[in-house]
Parts: C-alpha cells; structure tokens; sequence
C-alpha cells in the first residue's frame, strides 16, 4: 500500500483527512509517523504559496508522497482578514477561543447581509509520477455568515468553526458532527479536485 504523508501539526485537521481519504488505498502517515519535527515555513503571501512551501519542505524530508494545505476565515466586512494570517493575526500567544471571540466582536453591530465570510484553503500535493516529481495545486472555499455570538465549545485546530453558520442548516459549523462537518469544508471539496492523483498514486503512480 502507497503512503500518503499529511504534512500538519495540528491533530483536528489530520484527523479529518484521514476520515475524507478513506475511500482511497493509501497509507495515510503523520509528521510524528515519519518522525519528522521540523517546522516548514509559512511566510508566503497567499494560501497557495504557503501550501506549495510546506508540501515541498516536508516531501524532502520524507521522501514519499506529501499533502499540504493552508487556509483561514476570510470575513468580507473586515476586507478580508484575518486572512492568510488567520491563526496568527493576533501574535503567537492567542489561543483559539480569543481567535474565535474576536472575529464576533469585530463583527458587533454589522447587519446580517453584510456577515458573508468564507472557509478558505489551498492544498498542495508532491508525489513522483513515471519517475518525475509533480505539484498539484487545489484551492476551495467554505461560504457561510459570522455568527454574532461564539459557540460555546470551540475546537482545538479549527477555532472558525465556532463563528461560521452553515447557510444550509442555520446553526454553528462548530455544532455539526465530525462527519458532517467533514463533508460539507473546504477540504472535502479539495480532495475531491485530487481524487484522479490519489488513485493514480494508490495503484502505483
């Protein structure tokens, strides 16, 4: 069986790929797995160039086929933050839930139409194909509306979650099941745009 290296430290987001990959026979390893603790850079000026920067750092260090991606909350009120800085925005000591509480408070006072904000993301992935390396670039966005209060119970790696209503259902993505919650992001829509590269990759490359 192929391995397929998720390059992320953070556990809820490993998680979810290796629920969404499950349809694929592939090994599905962690940085910890492949005992690999550096951290790659994240300093480029999108989410696509982080993605490529960290799929590339992490598949030379492993050597086997990596899967990297980069995202955050976008809020069209805001002009877009906090954007490509999302889970830093407000220095490296803020923890989830102050993420999460500031996006509402920012947000105090501005009219429903005009909460519209989206779950954005890009993945990389790098594999060798026919004995050549290849990048595959996949970019995908989940929309929905800041709520005005956070939702109590904020998850650890996916602190957005807690403020994003799902048009669809009108409650907190943070309120949905693992399953679901899966199903409807962003990365969902991402592995499905690799489906054709990872079921070349599981049968061989």
């Amino acid at each position: 069986m192929k391995s397929l290296l998720i390059a992320t430290t953070n556990p809820a987001k490993f998680a979810e790929y290796r629920l969404l990959l499950r349809e694929f026979d592939l090994e599905v390893v962690s940085l910890r797995e492949v005992g690999i603790d550096a951290e790659a850079p994240e300093d480029g000026a999108s989410f696509a160039e982080n993605a490529r920067l960290k799929a590339r750092f992490y598949f030379e260090r492993a050597e086997i086929a990596t899967l990297a991606d980069d995202g955050g909350l976008e809020v069209d009120a805001l002009g877009g933050a906090p954007g490509v800085r999302s889970h830093r925005w407000l220095g490296e000591d803020a923890d989830d839930r102050m993420l999460a509480e500031e996006i509402v408070r920012r947000m105090s006072g501005i009219e429903s139409a005009l909460r519209t904000a989206r779950l954005r993301a890009a993945a990389a992935l790098v594999l060798v194909e026919g004995g050549v390396r290849r990048e595959h670039l996949v970019e995908a966005a989940f929309e929905g509306t800041i709520a005005t209060r956070c939702y109590p119970r904020v998850q650890a790696g996916f602190p957005y979650r807690a403020v994003m209503i799902v048009p669809q259902r009108g409650c907190h993505l943070a309120e949905l099941g693992e399953e679901e919650a899966a199903r409807l992001s962003q990365r969902r829509i991402m592995v499905e745009a690799l489906a054709d590269d990872l079921k070349k990759l599981a049968a061989g490359g």
